[in-house]
């Protein structure tokens, strides 16, 4: 190597940047920047001249492009918003499995009121306690038959037995007192009628002797005194004896007074002790009717009170139905009207009876007398269902009972449409009311089909879709 081309200095390599831009180099040892040689910086142009890449103006990217498609998209997305806000939600579906259709028919139709209710025996004997006792014996049991004279149950009562004996013992006192009453009026009564008798003979004795001194004072064999004395005897005998009677009148007409008042206390004595009596006859409780004894559940020992019913006594073989209807179609039932009864094996056809104008737990109770024989499963307090059949609509709208469907209102229903599989909401106004099914007045015509199911959760829709 000749010494120019070691005198020469050598060229270190170039480091490019991503944008092709020269970096200075650094002296390596040495400490110190390298000049930058004005060959490092330069470009050979076509012509041939050098350019050097400091002086080269690059352009800036553009941006009309990217707001162009910035912009369309945000058009675009409110296009689509706007479309899609005016499009109908989807209509929902119903299973088919699990909704009930009903459609409207054109004819008669029967309005019915149904209620449950139990058999009851048309006659029942209440058996009751007369007085309060203890029960010392029971001679039967539920169920059995009975006659009017059969004892039930004995009772026990001191007290009951106290109370006879002293009634019989105050009946007692009061005829002897009847017959210590007789006996003083009699005795009183014949004295006095001697006392009028005697007073009678004083009086005619005196009459006389007063007579015989009015002859004999004329020939002066008796004074003018003597007579005068007599005759005041004969008028005041007269007198006495007026009065003997008077009170012999009074005496009799008060006897027999007297003697009735007493009697009547004797009476009303007897009374009480006849009183006394039944009420300890009571305390053998008899049956009083015949029939079946029901509700007979006493043990002895048990203490009862008075007035407390110990039993029923039914008649088995005639029965009636006690119904209960709600308030709110009782309003049309009357006495008369024709009725069904289901005892769950046979029905039974009857009229209604009675119709309880008072409201109990919200139904009205009302008696259906059964016609014809029973069944061989009738018995009391069986369990029935009644069917009450109120008129007959010839020629009308009807369908089957939606489960909202009250009578004389407006209601919304879903009407199924054909061929569609769809039902549409329709304003329907429901008319009178029977159990299974209602009178259409506007709003459906014949052969319209509809939901009858509850369709309360789809309010807020007016088409459902069926599948």
């Amino acid at each position: 190597m000749d010494n120019a081309s070691a005198d020469a200095p050598r060229e270190r390599p170039r480091i490019v940047d991503r944008d092709d831009r020269p970096r200075l180099s650094l002296k390596m040892g040495s400490g110190r920047k390298r000049s930058r040689s004005p060959g490092e910086d330069a470009e050979t142009t076509s012509s041939g001249s050098r350019v050097s890449r400091m002086d080269i103006k690059r352009e800036p990217k553009g941006k009309k492009k990217r707001n162009l498609y910035i912009g369309a998209g945000i058009l675009a997305l409110i296009v689509i918003t706007y479309l899609l806000s005016q499009l109908e939600p989807a209509a929902p579906t119903v299973d088919r499995n699990i909704i009930v259709l009903g459609t409207v028919e054109r004819g008669e139709m029967v309005r019915e009121v149904r209620g449950s209710g139990t058999l009851v025996p048309e006659r029942v004997q209440f058996v009751a306690a007369v007085t309060a006792g203890r029960v010392e014996s029971v001679h039967f049991e539920p169920g059995q038959e009975v006659v009017v004279d059969d004892i039930l149950v004995v009772l026990s009562n001191p007290d009951v037995e106290l109370q006879v004996l002293e009634a019989e013992q105050q009946w007692t006192a009061a005829q002897a007192s009847l017959v210590s009453l007789r006996q003083t009026l009699g005795t009183g009564l014949l004295a006095q009628e001697a006392a009028v008798a005697d007073a009678r003979a004083r009086y005619l004795e005196a009459r006389r002797q007063a007579e015989a001194f009015e002859e004999m004072v004329g020939n002066e064999w008796v004074s003018d005194n003597e007579y005068e004395n007599a005759r005041d005897n004969a008028a005041a005998l007269e007198e006495r004896l007026r009065t003997e009677e008077a009170r012999q009148q009074l005496m009799s007409s008060t006897k027999d007074e007297q003697l009735a008042v007493q009697r009547d206390q004797v009476g009303r004595l007897a009374n009480i002790y006849r009183y006394y009596q039944e009420r300890s006859a009571n305390m053998q409780v008899r049956a009083g009717a015949e029939g079946v004894l029901q509700d007979f559940d006493l043990e002895v020992g048990q203490w009862v009170q008075a007035g407390t019913t110990l039993a029923r006594v039914a008649r088995p073989e005639r029965l009636k139905a006690e119904l209960r209807i709600p308030q709110t179609q009782a309003r049309d039932v009357q006495v008369g009207q024709v009725a069904f009864v289901d005892t769950r094996t046979d029905t039974i056809p009857g009229r209604v009876r009675r119709v309880d104008p008072n409201v109990q737990g919200g139904s009205v109770l009302v008696e259906v007398t059964l016609d014809g024989d029973l069944p061989a499963g009738a018995r009391p307090d069986l369990t029935v269902d009644g069917t009450i059949e109120l008129e007959r609509l010839s020629d009308v709208l009807h369908v089957g009972r939606p489960a909202y469907g009250q009578s004389h209102s407006t209601v919304s229903l879903f009407r199924v449409e054909e061929g569609d599989g769809a039902a549409e909401r329709a304003t329907v106004q429901l008319g009178r009311s029977s159990v299974n099914q209602i009178e259409v007045v506007e709003g459906l015509n014949e052969g319209d089909v509809i939901i009858l199911s509850d369709m309360s959760r789809y309010d807020d829709v007016d088409r459902v879709r069926i599948r």
